[in-house]
């Protein structure tokens, strides 16, 4: 039940026009409630030991503050510790990047620690 309430709770907040923070860990009722409401997400697969999340999340924050893509919702999977997330959105490496729209995947890139092109995955969401 308090799953159930917590989700109708963030659709309102999302339905709002308002979205999580950049880094927010992922929750599979924070991603439905997204998917529902059809708004653009960013899921990157994340592992505090890896070199190229560490160095892909200043790029995602720094993107994410643009006027552009403010809209885009970022949920972070720890790669370690989050197996069935990780199993659910078929990533075999930590670095995974997967932007939706719709409710619908739109794009994934995977080791990418390109500005230019990161900018141009998380644009497929927007």
């Amino acid at each position: 039940m308090f799953k159930f309430i917590r989700s109708l709770l963030l659709l309102s907040v999302f339905v709002a026009g308002q979205t999580l923070a950049a880094d927010t860990p992922f929750d599979a009722a924070n991603f439905e409630a997204l998917e529902k409401a059809g708004k653009p997400v960013l899921v990157a697969i994340h592992a505090d030991w890896c070199p190229t999340c560490r160095a892909q999340k200043p790029i995602l924050s720094e993107l994410l503050k643009t006027p552009e893509l403010q809209g885009i919702t970022a949920l972070r999977v720890d790669f370690d510790n989050q197996k069935d997330a990780v199993r659910s959105f078929k990533a075999t490496m930590q670095s995974t990047l997967i932007v939706f729209k719709g409710g619908s995947e739109v794009g994934r890139s995977v080791g990418d620690t390109n500005k230019d092109s990161i900018a141009a995955l998380l644009k497929k969401a927007i």
